[in-house]
């Protein structure tokens, strides 16, 4: 297992001048909370591709917000095997479950190069005593994995494997299209055969087959770096599912 690889970047950005501000994807801040939050933030990490940001069974004194790039949350059995949980994106939130729970349950990892946003584990009691609007926001956060959870276990218990690769392509990409990571190109997933793998709960082999036959039905392409998406609503059709709505999220 990589160990985390971080560093303060130069050019910390100030949370007023915050580049997720202004994206139709995230609800705006109140003054008020603005400037909380610019109290709460306690610096920034560069983080490499690789590195293990939280580590499953430690305690971490601090919460983060992805400011830019991927990173995903894994489970490891004893025997070694992985399950991955789900994917991280600018705007998530990591570590909360420490801070409530006292220790990580899972571990996260750096997919690409990263940028995070450092706040104090303590002062998240503040947030919740005296900023109502920014604990219902957390609170919506925690909500809102529970339901990625949700849909995730469908897929493993009730979707055929070809069906939960389009889901689960269709929702990173849909994602990573809402929070800015590819602009207005065609979704670029920098996912390898074996994280599709480690997410679907199948063998290398079989993943590797029903990735060529999304490839045949001309859904997706896949290369070395990845995954594009060539029919969104191909996949969308083919994982029976609606899609994510456009509402605008919280983040802190």
């Amino acid at each position: 297992m990589a160990t985390v690889v971080s560093k303060p970047p130069r050019g910390m950005v100030e949370c007023p001048k915050c580049p997720l501000h202004g994206m139709k994807t995230f609800r705006a801040f109140t003054a008020e909370e603005l400037a909380f939050v610019s109290g709460f933030k306690r610096g920034e990490l560069a983080v490499e591709k690789g590195a293990t940001i939280i580590m499953e069974g430690h305690h971490n004194a601090h919460l983060y917000t992805v400011l830019s790039g991927w990173a995903f949350r894994y489970k490891l059995l004893p025997d070694g095997k992985r399950q991955i949980l789900n994917y991280l994106m600018p705007g998530d939130l990591a570590g909360l479950q420490g801070s409530l729970l006292g220790e990580m349950q899972h571990s996260v990892e750096a997919l690409s190069p990263m940028r995070l946003c450092v706040f104090e584990r303590d002062k998240l009691y503040d947030l919740y005593r005296n900023h109502t609007g920014l604990a219902f926001d957390v609170t919506w956060i925690a909500a809102r994995e529970e339901q990625i959870l949700d849909e995730n276990l469908l897929s493993l218990g009730r979707r055929s494997a070809i069906e939960r690769a389009a889901y689960l392509i269709a929702f990173i990409g849909s994602r990573a299209r809402n929070a800015g990571l590819n602009g207005t190109t065609a979704a670029q997933i920098p996912m390898t055969q074996q994280l599709l793998a480690d997410t679907l709960g199948l063998s290398l082999v079989h993943t590797n087959k029903t990735i060529r036959k999304l490839v045949d039905r001309k859904l997706i392409g896949w290369r070395e770096g990845g995954c594009e998406i060539k029919d969104m609503k191909g996949l969308l059709a083919l994982a029976r599912w609606g899609g994510i709505g456009e509402t605008p999220r919280p983040f802190i």
